[in-house]
């Protein structure tokens, strides 16, 4: 018998397998796939997102939203500053980019992959991956958990740590079913729903723009042409529409209005640029190089890979000399600088999804151990909670919080 069990090898279950075998616990690691940690490898785009950097508890929390009050004595006991120091002292450097998000040094996922794994065999975790779990049971008389694999064996454990993830990324594993059984244990699971997931468009400009980015703009949802939600950021167009950290962000919000009716996006590209400066500039740029085509100079302006949308939405011939620009083709031009329209099509699902909402209930969990309050020796960890968070390394701090206390408590 083992003192613990953990199903899932993504980095909730690496995080508590470590922590509870550098405490002197027996541990076996359970993973379905032929490999640990394959969501992990993946994410940030293969570079790993690895934490946001807002060191003081509150202030990381209240981007946990309504979670915040659930996640304080989790947080302080493995916050930020401890998961930075857990890989710094490990050897894997890191470092900041924009709105606070840290990545390795190596801007690699290998590179987490590799600490976690170490910080595993230096407890001597047992690991046994291509192993589905088909269920678990509590013993009334132990209190011991039973974990129930599909090949018929039954494995008995002290504890058990349950870190099978959400419904995101399927293809990585996550596929949901840790849900069901806990729910067959009494939890309350939310209705699981895709949180942070790319938005396709029904624009077919938009097709020829893969790979280009968008800095420091300003994104508006309106639906029936009343404006709901804004945020500034960055934007990435993609074959089927538009991602990135803002995008994503929102997607939730325009997952809701999609349920009411049609959404645009509105792409304002200058949005510390009043029309009026903006129509100055444009202008200014089309008098220094009157002879000029107009295709030829908005790039100034805008991503040179644009241009020829921006000019097709606008009406106005690419062909056309600066000089024979008319006073109405500029205002159109720069109206578009300004608003630019995203006509929504629909979310993309759980195959493009970073991570899910939905899970189980938090107020069935300690959040001081992350022990089950309906089973006991039960812990869950990760993406299995119902907590919602934003992108930009909130997801994997979640993993590497929960996980830390789990296995300090297992």
């Amino acid at each position: 018998m083992y003192d613990v069990v953990v199903i899932g090898g993504g980095p909730a279950g690496m995080m508590a397998s470590g922590r509870a075998a550098s405490r002197g616990r027996s541990v076996l690691l359970i993973e379905k796939n032929p490999n640990l940690g394959k969501k992990l490898l993946i994410t940030g785009g293969g570079r790993c997102n690895v934490t946001n950097n807002k060191p003081e508890v509150r202030t990381m929390l209240a981007k946990y939203k309504r979670n915040d009050q659930f996640l304080f004595s989790a947080f302080t006991q493995f916050g930020v500053k401890e998961a930075l120091e857990f890989f710094h002292e490990r050897g894997m450097p890191t470092k900041e980019e924009n709105e606070g998000r840290v990545f390795p040094v190596s801007n690699s996922a290998q590179s987490v992959w590799d600490v976690l794994l170490a910080y595993m065999k230096e407890g001597e975790v047992k690991v046994q991956t291509g192993l589905a779990v088909a269920g678990i049971a509590s013993d009334p008389d132990t209190k011991h958990i039973i974990v129930k694999t599909k090949d018929g064996a039954e494995i008995v454990a002290k504890s058990c740590v349950v870190a099978t993830g959400g419904v995101s990324r399927p293809e990585t594993g996550s596929t949901g079913e840790g849900f069901g059984w806990l729910k067959k244990l009494g939890h309350t699971i939310i209705e699981n729903d895709f949180a942070l997931v790319p938005v396709a468009l029904s624009d077919a400009w938009v097709k020829k723009l893969g790979g280009v980015t968008l800095k420091d703009i300003k994104l508006t949802t309106y639906q029936n042409d009343k404006k709901q939600e804004s945020a500034k950021g960055s934007l990435l167009f993609t074959h089927f529409g538009v991602s990135g950290p803002t995008v994503l962000n929102m997607s939730s919000g325009i997952g809701e209005l999609l349920k009411y009716g049609a959404v645009t996006i509105e792409v304002d590209m200058f949005p510390q640029v009043s029309i009026g400066d903006l129509r100055g500039r444009l202008q200014g740029i089309l008098v220094l190089q009157s002879n000029k085509k107009i295709k030829n100079v908005l790039g100034e302006l805008i991503p040179k890979a644009l241009v020829l949308a921006m000019l097709e939405i606008a009406g106005v011939s690419g062909e056309t000399a600066n000089h024979s620009v008319s006073t109405e083709e500029r205002k159109r031009l720069v109206a578009l600088l300004k608003a630019l329209p995203l006509h929504v099509s629909r979310l993309l699902g759980a195959d493009k999804a970073v991570v899910s909402s939905g899970g189980v209930a938090i107020t069935e969990v300690d959040f001081k151990t992350m022990q089950s309050r309906l089973v006991p020796n039960l812990y869950l960890v990760g993406d299995v909670l119902n907590i919602d968070r934003p992108s930009g390394g909130y997801s994997l701090q979640l993993c590497w919080t929960t996980g830390f206390v789990a296995g300090s408590n297992v």
